[in-house]
Parts: C-alpha cells; sequence; structure tokens
C-alpha cells in the first residue's frame, strides 16, 4: 500500500481520533480554568485556613507525573467506591493538572495590576470584590493571555496520555491503524503533523484575542 491510499484508509481513524482530543484538549481547559480561578482566588486571601489547602493542592499537582493523576483517577478511586468512565476521568484528570498551572497563571497576572489600581477603585467606593472585577480583572486577564494559551497548547499534547485508559484521542487511534497496516512511520508523521496544526490554530486564536483585548482597553 503506497502512502497516499494508506493516509486515505487512516484519515477516518486519525479524524475521529482528533475529535477525541479536541474534545478533552477544550473540556479540560474549561474545566482547569474553573478550578485554577477558584485556588488562585483562595491563594490570594488573607484567611490561612484558604490558602495553605490551595497551595497544598497546587504544590500535589504540579509535583506528581499526569500519569499517574489519570490512573489513581480511573484505577485508584473505584476501590474507594468513586467510578467514571474512561472519559469523564480523563477529562477530570487532565483540569484538575492544568488547573493547578492555570492558578498560577491567574495568580500572577492578578498580582501583576499595579497596585494603585485597587487604591484608585476602593477611593471610589467599590468594594474589593468590585474592584477585582470591573478594574484588575479585564487587566490581568491580558496579562494572562498568552500563558494561556501555552497551557492549552501543551494539553492537546498531554491528551495523548489517556490513551492508557483506553480513549481512542488521536495517539491511540494512530496505535490501532499502526498494529493493522505495520507502517509506523508515516502514520506517527501524520499524527504529529495533525497535532502541530491543531497547536498552529490556537496560536492564532490567542493573537486575536490579544488584539481584541488591547484594543478593548485603550478604548
Amino acid at each position: 500500500m503506497d502512502i497516499v491510499d494508506l493516509l486515505q484508509s487512516a484519515w477516518p481513524y486519525l479524524l475521529k481520533g482528533t475529535g477525541y482530543t479536541l474534545l478533552f484538549a477544550v473540556s479540560a481547559m474549561v474545566g482547569g480554568l474553573l478550578v485554577g480561578g477558584t485556588v488562585a482566588l483562595l491563594r490570594l486571601s488573607k484567611w490561612r485556613i484558604l490558602t495553605w489547602p490551595a497551595a497544598i493542592y497546587v504544590s500535589c499537582m504540579r509535583g506528581t507525573p499526569l500519569l499517574v493523576q489519570i490512573f489513581l483517577i480511573y484505577y485508584g478511586l473505584p476501590s474507594i467506591g468513586i467510578q467514571f468512565n474512561p472519559i469523564t476521568a480523563g477529562v477530570l484528570a487532565l483540569s484538575l493538572n492544568v488547573g493547578a498551572y492555570l492558578s498560577e497563571t491567574i495568580r500572577g497576572a492578578i498580582n501583576g495590576v499595579d497596585r494603585g489600581q485597587w487604591e484608585a477603585a476602593m477611593s471610589q467606593g467599590m468594594s474589593h470584590l468590585q474592584t477585582l472585577r470591573y478594574i484588575v480583572w479585564p487587566q490581568a486577564l491580558r496579562l494572562a493571555v498568552p500563558s494561556l494559551s501555552n497551557s492549552l497548547i501543551s494539553l492537546i499534547k498531554d491528551t495523548s496520555l489517556v490513551s492508557v485508559i483506553a480513549v481512542t484521542e488521536l495517539m491511540l487511534a494512530t496505535k490501532e491503524v499502526i498494529s493493522t497496516t505495520f507502517q509506523p512511520f508515516p502514520l506517527y508523521l501524520a499524527a504529529g503533523a495533525i497535532y502541530w496544526c491543531l497547536s498552529l490554530a490556537f496560536e492564532q486564536v490567542q493573537r486575536w484575542l490579544e488584539a481584541r483585548m488591547n484594543r478593548t482597553l485603550a478604548r
């Protein structure tokens, strides 16, 4: 079978795997933003009873391999009566992992906004929450966009790890086609090209978001 025929026959499987890869990446990014935003606010709190658990969570998630976290959620939790299907377990593991990194990104972005912005807003009678929501957060978000985009691109590649719990994302789909065609080089090359194209697409989204936010804040 020549390369053109090989890629034509493999394309439906790779396309399905790419769909799962996108599903995992986007779902985990949304979940990670919710987790990361919450953890960042807890770490910025003045109360140690809130900052300590958040700091321990970030340390644990960043200090252990993502693969271990996937195994723990999918194979470990059923032993204490908590069971997830492979897709839910994969999205949950990726969300919790990337959430720890995003929390540091968001915390750094909020701290990066000049302290005078807080003082000026609060001197106008705004509460702490109103200042964060209307004054600080829009500026912090613009600062955080490049790092958030990097996290999403890393997440696209990390989705290949969920193949260990039998989810047919792009990497596992590629392996399945290779097991029947015995032609690893062109198929792994095709998988790499698809990952690259996905990363390029999200880089374009990042540039568009940055330009849009710069225009909004310049008004």
